[in-house]
């Protein structure tokens, strides 16, 4: 009964693995719609500065942000690896956030993932939602809810 308890309890999910500078960041991959090459970003006047601008994406306008400028990194440095990963939550409409390479896709389960806590004024500790473990390696788990609400209040 014990083991059938707990196999209920470890939920399992799969994340897409991206890295940002050095570090690896997953994704769940229930948000993810698409993943596109780099395009021509058409600049948008007086947005937020980790606004790029907006991609055609067949007939869809879709806005794109840069991950690193929003978690407080560096600039953004495009290469054949970078890519964009449309994002659509709920009934929202469709955001492209910039990413340095696309790696793979794990699944972790709730076993496997531990919290964040500390300092929640850091702006990248505020937009993790968790640390997965894949093997040896560590993947900072995403919380994409706080990275868009944000763009609404600003």
């Amino acid at each position: 009964m014990a083991e059938q308890l707990e196999t209920v309890e470890n939920i399992r999910k799969q994340y897409i693995v991206v890295k940002i500078g050095n570090e690896q960041y997953g994704i769940d991959i229930s948000y993810v719609d698409n993943i596109v090459r780099m395009q021509k970003i058409t600049r948008v006047p007086r947005v937020q500065n980790f606004f790029k601008g907006i991609i055609n994406l067949r007939g869809e306008i879709v806005p794109v942000m840069s991950l690193r400028i929003r978690m407080e990194l560096e600039e953004d440095v495009f290469t054949n690896a970078s890519r964009i990963i449309i994002l659509k939550i709920e009934q929202q409409s469709a955001l492209g956030i910039i990413v340095d390479e696309v790696k793979e896709v794990v699944t972790l389960g709730t076993n496997e993932i531990d919290k964040v806590s500390g300092d929640m004024k850091n702006a990248k500790v505020s937009f993790i939602d968790g640390i997965g473990k894949n093997g040896d390696e560590l993947i900072s788990l995403l919380d994409i809810h706080s990275i868009i609400e944000e763009k609404e209040n600003a």
